[in-house]
């Protein structure tokens, strides 16, 4: 179901978008950068409002087509390149299981590490949508002490969207680096496709940085 419509990726450096570019990368997809920067809040301008009223990256146009969240982006793309391999189809026994760690990202390990980060206890394990943060992470970690990916034997998308997300969150103390999650992310981190968008975002947010400062001076 290999598309011929444009795809445009907005996109912001060393953010939630660098995942997105990589899942393009690894499909071999040509896309186009509409660039962000996030450190002169672009972001929260009306043009880009326009685009993602919640002023978020990443979002994805594919011909008419607008995809923002971070699970939804990976879904529908991994979708749209079948011959790449990273989605299981629709009628593989293995779909549901790649399409829960898509949506326990988003609905679970997301509010979790936020709650964990700005010290909010939930009052009971029945008002969070993560029951609660040990029982998820616990949860990680034993599906990858199988591993060596989410379905096993298996590479998808979904791995994408967790060795990355489990970088930056180990990186930044916001969940502690168990040795299931270091071998897990060694694995993702040594794909071509994620060594080139990270060397390309620190060039990226380098320049950011400077018209930022520029901006200053003249000002």
């Amino acid at each position: 179901m290999t598309t011929n419509r444009p795809i445009t990726l907005f996109y912001s450096p060393q953010t939630r978008a660098t995942g997105a570019r990589v899942l393009l990368e690894e499909l071999k997809a040509p896309y186009e950068l509409h660039v962000l920067n996030m450190k002169a809040d672009e972001q929260r301008q009306p043009a880009y409002l326009a685009i993602n009223p919640l002023g978020k990256v990443p979002a994805v146009r594919v011909g008419d087509t607008l995809v923002t969240e971070q699970g939804a982006i990976y879904l529908y793309l991994a979708d749209l390149y079948p011959e790449a391999g990273l989605a299981p189809a629709i009628d593989d026994p293995e779909r549901g299981a790649y399409v829960r760690w898509l949506f326990i990202y988003g609905n679970c390990f997301e509010p979790a590490v936020v709650d964990r980060h700005m010290k909010r206890d939930p009052a009971s394990m029945n008002e969070t949508p993560y029951a609660s943060y040990d029982s998820l992470i616990d949860l990680v970690e034993e599906t990858l002490k199988k591993g060596p990916y989410l379905l096993g034997e298996r590479f998808t998308a979904a791995d994408l969207l967790w060795g990355i997300a489990l970088r930056w969150t180990t990186m930044f103390g916001l969940v502690e680096t168990r040795p299931a999650f270091q071998a897990y992310m060694a694995r993702i981190d040594g794909r071509a496709s994620i060594q080139k968008v990270w060397a390309e975002d620190a060039a990226m947010v380098a320049m950011h940085e400077a018209a930022v400062k520029a901006r200053e001076l003249v000002g």
